[in-house]
């Protein structure tokens, strides 16, 4: 593809992703895939060269831009050689018409902006999640040790005793490690996140909304495969994924459960386990659904597609999940609850509701080497710890 082609091609792509934001539909990564199934014609380097075309634009613009066209426009703002490919030669794009407008710049819809600024979320903060995310490993213990695994890459190590980084886009999943379960790609946030529950062997653990199992897979290697681990979801199709991937990691210990939405209590509490250990859990991790505010390095697309009311749903479902755990813990249990967001309202703000109407429970601030107090939690953020954004929180039952 000649450098025009590909600018159109990036103009395209982001028109179709650009609907898709706003009919809440398939994510950039898989609209971008689609694309250049039925064009054999796109080499690699093409294929690769219009994916950063298309992430340029897309993290240039704050609102959700008019067009493709408009986005390329206002990236061109910032690659002043990207308009003097609007030749309309061949298949590149038509010329820049004499006042024509580029999308609107800025780092999120103005009323998120303004959501985020209020969570202390500005400037350089902001500025961070639009950044490219590295790629981290976790080195599955169960299988391996940071400390001997021989890889093709030598990956600089983080403060998770088996966290590794690597640069954007080194393909880990083309080696023998990652095949055979001795690698999985995790963010060092999200390591942490999971080493936030301190399990230990032979303990009775629920993984309230695991969903694809990254975060179950790090605690059944922190169990050493020795105890109880549920792993619980309502959607079957990322529940799905995680058999294959404990048969490859060696976690033998997990079992899965496909919940019902609103009989999530009762159909848990049949859970065998739970019977068998005196009738509640060791731990209970809630990884709530909730606007993936603090994920933006590697879906910045995903800031197009909220609203006020969604942001509404989430906070009422984190609420519901949290009270939800506490049912489900034993007396001197402990609820880890973590969100991928850095609004309050989806962090600190669910914990203070939560102890406004437990008044028993205990809510010390994980220990942990990274992030900063936020409420009765700790945060992670791009800028800070350079991991994606976190919101942790640890909640101790009554005995």
């Amino acid at each position: 593809m000649a450098p025009g082609a590909r600018v159109q091609a990036a103009i395209e792509l982001l028109d179709s992703i650009i609907d898709a934001a706003r009919s809440n539909s398939a994510p950039a990564d898989r609209l971008i895939a689609d694309y250049f199934r039925t064009r054999r014609y796109a080499g690699s380097k093409d294929r690769r060269a219009v994916r950063e075309l298309v992430y340029s634009a897309i993290r240039a613009c704050g609102p959700v831009p008019q067009s493709g066209r408009a986005a390329i426009l206002r990236a061109a703002q910032s690659d002043l050689q990207l308009s003097d490919l609007f030749t309309g030669e061949g298949h590149a794009p038509a010329p820049i018409e004499q006042g024509e407008v580029p999308a609107d710049g800025g780092f999120a819809p103005e009323w998120l902006a303004e959501r985020l600024s209020k969570s202390d979320i500005w400037g350089d903060e902001a500025q961070a999640l639009l950044g490219r995310a590295p790629l981290d490993i976790r080195v599955n213990a169960l299988k391996a040790d940071r400390a001997v695994l021989n890889l093709p890459q030598a990956g600089e190590h983080l403060a998770a005793p088996q966290a590794l980084r690597f640069a954007a886009g080194t393909q880990v999943e083309q080696w023998d490690a990652f095949k055979s379960g001795q690698i999985e790609v995790q963010d060092h946030g999200s390591q942490w996140a999971a080493l936030a529950v301190a399990a230990k062997p032979g303990e009775t653990i629920i993984d309230l909304c695991a969903g694809a199992g990254g975060k179950t897979l790090a605690l059944a290697a922190a169990m050493e495969n020795s105890g109880k681990l549920l792993a619980a979801d309502t959607d079957r199709g990322r529940l799905s994924r995680l058999r294959p991937r404990a048969e490859s990691a060696g976690a033998g210990l997990i079992e899965s459960l496909l919940l019902d939405p609103g009989k999530e209590f009762d159909m848990v509490r049949s859970w065998p386990a739970l019977h068998e250990t005196g009738g509640g859990a060791d731990a209970v991790l809630v990884d709530a659904p909730c606007s993936g505010t603090g994920t933006w390095r590697r879906n910045p697309e995903a800031r197009w597609r909220l609203d006020p009311r969604q942001l509404t749903r989430f906070a009422d479902q984190q609420s519901y999940l949290l009270d939800l755990a506490a049912r489900l813990v034993k007396p001197g249990g402990r609820i880890i609850y973590v969100t991928c967001s850095l609004l309050d309202e989806e962090g600190r703000g669910r914990i203070q509701s939560f102890l406004a109407t437990h008044a028993d429970w205990k809510a010390p601030a994980p220990d942990l080497p990274l992030g900063r107090i936020r409420g009765h939690g700790m945060r992670l953020t791009p800028f800070h710890d350079g991991t994606d954004g976190f919101f942790i929180a640890q909640l101790i039952s009554p005995c």
